[in-house]
Order: C-alpha cells, then structure tokens, then sequence
C-alpha cells in the first residue's frame, strides 16, 4: 500500500517496515531494490527476517510481479538476501559489507552491579505468579466476554470485575459495597492521585509510611500533619485537634511497623469521621496475609460512607498487573469519575476481564491461601534464622504482609545498612519511612521484604542479613 510520499508498508511473517520508494534510475524496481538494499543495510530487516513472497508485495506496490521478482534476484546475486525452496526470501546472515558501521545496542557499563541479595520490600516474590492459572483464565474471560467490551468501556471499570470484587470483598474483607461504589484504577497511587482531586484542606498521615504517598498528596495541593504510633497503632484519638479533613491509614498492619490498629481505635476513628465530617482514606494493601490468625476486617465496614477502601493486587498476585480499587462513599463516586479523564488513562479491560475471571473461578482464593503457607514459612525461616546469629535482634510487629522490621541498638541503623551493603545486601533502614515533622525519637530498625527474594536465594539473603548484624552490644 503506497501513500502520497512514495511509502509502502511491507509485510511479512515476523517483520513489518516502511519503504521509500523515490523516483530514480532503474525505474520502480531500481528503486525497489536501493530501499530494500537500504533496509538490510540499516537493520531494519534484521537477519534472518523473511520477506513478502512476490505477488503480495507486488500488489501493495502495484507493480508487475516480475519487478519484485527481479529486486529479489538482484539483491540474493549481492549477498544481501537468500532463496530457499519451500522457505521464501530471507535476509542473508552476511548482508552487511565488511567493515561497515553498524548500530550497536547500548550496553550497561562495566565495573557496575546491583546487589546479590535483595531484602528491600514491597514486592511479592515474583516467581510464584500463577501463570498458568492465569493464562487459563484470560483464556475463559477473552472466550465469553461480551463484544462491548472490546470498546470504551466504563471509568467505574468493567461490570464483571466490579461484581467479582464487591463480592469478594465483602466475603474474605467484610467490606460492606456494591458494585456501583467500586472503582477499578491502576493500583494504590493512581487512587491516591484521584481522591487528591477531590480532597481539600490536609491530610492525616502516619508518623511511618511511604514518602511516595506523602509526595503525592503534597502534589494534589494538599498539606499533611504528622499522626503518631504507637504500640496500638495510630493515635487516632489528637485527630480531633488538628483540624484535619481526611485520614490515610494502613489500619489491618501499620506500615512499616506491624501493628494492627487496636479495636477500640478503630471505633474512635470512625466517631471522629462522623462528627467531624472527615473521611478515612483505608489502605489496606496486604489484609489477606496475615499468619497468627483470621486477617482482621476492613475499617470500611464500621461506616462505608465515611471510609474509602483502598486495596490493589500489586501484593497478592504482582505490581506489574497494575490493577487497584477504591470502594467509594456514594457521594464521591461521581466526582472520582470526573477526575479520572480520558480514557487513555483506564486500566486495561482484558487484565480486568482475567482478574474478574481469577476470582469467580475461585483461582484468587487457592493462590492467595498458597501464598498465606509461603510468606509464613518464611517469616519463620528468618525469625529462627534471627534467634540462632542475633538473638538479641528482635522482629517486631504482628506476623502478616511480606516483610518485618528489626530492632537495631539504638544509633547502629546507618552503620548496619552500610554493613549489608557491603555483603551484596540491598535493604532499608526504618528511619526512611518516617514523617519529616514526625516528634519524638525514632527507634533504629530494618525493614526486611521476605517475600521479594527467589526461593533458591532467600538463604543466601539470610546469611548476608545475618552477617550484617550488630552485635549485642552494637559493635559491627
């Protein structure tokens, strides 16, 4: 097919390119032959790449097939391509002329290395990811999906989705929606992104947490104001005093400390909502793994009009899914919608056909109870671990989610980080989690992801933990 430039798209099995086809000696197959000459030369038909056969390109150029026919011969006399009966016309291995110049793929510089042990968290372990059940399942979702949803689709996100996840959540959650309220986005900060849209005034944050969210409310024009922990979680109980308009938590376990907020917290939270007119923005982004007991239900159920739900699947299948939802009160919902723009922005509706699929299907439940077994194994492997070459290191928190935090002697966090680095060790110190107005002295720690090493790694990973330890008496 030639446009008005004297271009042609030539296709073929593996290979799709643009041709220009400039007037010149030799007429159209003159012309013919530089361009394809031009094209091996370049690497834009790589080696090995096969050709149109003669009476397809002939029609898209519109010319006899003699004159590909021709093109073709000339070019295998030259070396640059090669006929093989019953295989067509491919490019030659030796087309390019010796010693000239071509593009070479840059190439990470020498002497640099990332670390051989990676205990930084926030990642599930990547190798577990259910392929094949996933595979089976877009397999199911693509095979009985309706024909509208190949088109536009709806910012709420698609119906089986939002019905697989309303009932999901309300079963293994206790979250208390309906589909209309669920809004499907692309995970944890694109919802962040969205409710800083139609939020005002500051936000309560946790005096630990990720400076990524905190960033991002900053970003929407929005303040924050430190909000302590303790033991019982946050201090629910100073929002009263701070003027707040909303509340971010991660209320099922603290992040990074590990603490569930307490029940009676959980209660004054919601009062402190409902009189205030606040919101509690519930970031409950690891409740299914929890290990000492039933994961504890989502704050949303307390009052859904006063909390918005927030969970991905970044945790419990992967974070390249990019799949996340909010459950909205019903007076947010439309102006969440508003600013969710244009449709570029959605997620993806087959990912979201194949999540809806997963979960009806029963698949999410038997993968997340799988993942339950393998977390808990290795939270205990490194407890143990931690009792037979630091006894005097104690991990804190509740066991649940995909990583724990270390006690370190006080002043050793730096020096211990640095340790690990040196044995091939990539992990975080607690104090880079900790609010810039945060009041008070921070306890020195480690925040250790289990779930982010391959299983013949976490060993290793171990080991090098270990060694980097201070000893009872802080000495490296």
């Amino acid at each position: 097919m030639v446009n008005s430039a004297g271009e042609t798209a030539v296709g073929g099995p593996g290979s799709d390119l643009h041709l220009e086809l400039p007037d010149g000696p030799g007429g159209r197959r003159g012309a013919l032959t530089r361009a394809l000459r031009d094209a091996v030369r370049t690497g834009r038909l790589a080696p090995g790449t096969r050709l149109p056969p003669y009476r397809s390109l002939a029609a898209d150029l519109g010319v006899a097939r003699n004159t590909v026919a021709d093109a073709y011969a000339e070019l295998v006399a030259e070396g640059w391509l090669i006929a093989r009966q019953g295989s067509g016309t491919r490019v030659a291995h030796r087309a390019e002329p010796p010693g000239t110049d071509h593009p070479r793929r840059p190439t990470a510089p020498t002497g640099l290395r990332g670390p051989v042990h990676n205990l930084v968290q926030g990642t599930p372990d990547a190798a577990a990811f259910p392929r094949a059940a996933w595979v089976a399942a877009t397999r199911r979702a693509l095979t009985s999906a309706p024909g509208e949803a190949f088109g536009p689709g709806d910012p709420r996100g698609r119906p089986e989705l939002r019905h697989a996840l309303a009932d999901y959540l309300a079963r293994a959650r206790g979250v208390r929606t309906d589909p209309e309220r669920v809004v499907v986005c692309a995970g944890f900060a694109n919802a962040l992104r969205l409710l800083g849209r139609v939020l005002e005034g500051t936000v309560a944050v946790e005096s630990y947490g990720l400076g990524f969210h905190r960033g991002l409310l900053t970003e929407a024009g929005l303040r924050t104001a430190d909000l302590p922990i303790d033991e019982h979680g946050a201090r629910v109980d100073l929002l009263p005093a701070t003027g707040v308009s909303a509340a971010l938590l991660t209320p099922a376990h603290q992040f990074p400390t590990g603490g569930p907020l307490h029940p009676g917290r959980r209660v004054a939270l919601v009062d402190w909502a409902r009189t205030s007119g606040g919101l509690v923005l519930e970031d409950d982004y690891d409740g299914e793994f929890r290990y000492d007991r039933r994961p504890v239900g989502a704050v949303q159920s307390l009052d859904p009009e006063r909390v918005v739900y927030i969970g991905t699947a970044s945790k419990s299948l992967s974070p390249a899914l990019r799949l996340g939802w909010m459950v909205l009160p019903g007076h947010l919902v439309d102006a969440v919608l508003e600013g969710k723009g244009e449709r570029e922005s959605w997620t993806s509706a087959l990912e979201q056909l194949t999540l809806a699929e997963f979960i009806t299907s029963g698949a999410y439940d038997r993968h997340v109870r799988r993942m339950r077994r393998h977390y808990r194994r290795r939270r205990d492997r490194l407890v143990t671990a931690l009792a037979e070459s630091a006894p005097h290191v104690r991990v804190t928190g509740i066991a649940a989610g995909l990583h724990a935090v270390l006690e370190l002697p006080p002043g050793t966090e730096r020096a211990v980080v640095q340790a690990a680095a040196r044995q091939g060790l990539a992990v975080e110190g607690l104090g880079g989690y900790r609010h810039g107005e945060a009041t008070g002295v921070p306890g020195d720690g480690l925040v250790v992801g289990y779930g982010t090493p391959p299983e013949h790694g976490f060993a290793g990973a171990l080991e090098a933990l270990c060694g980097a330890l201070p000893s009872r008496d802080g000495v490296q």
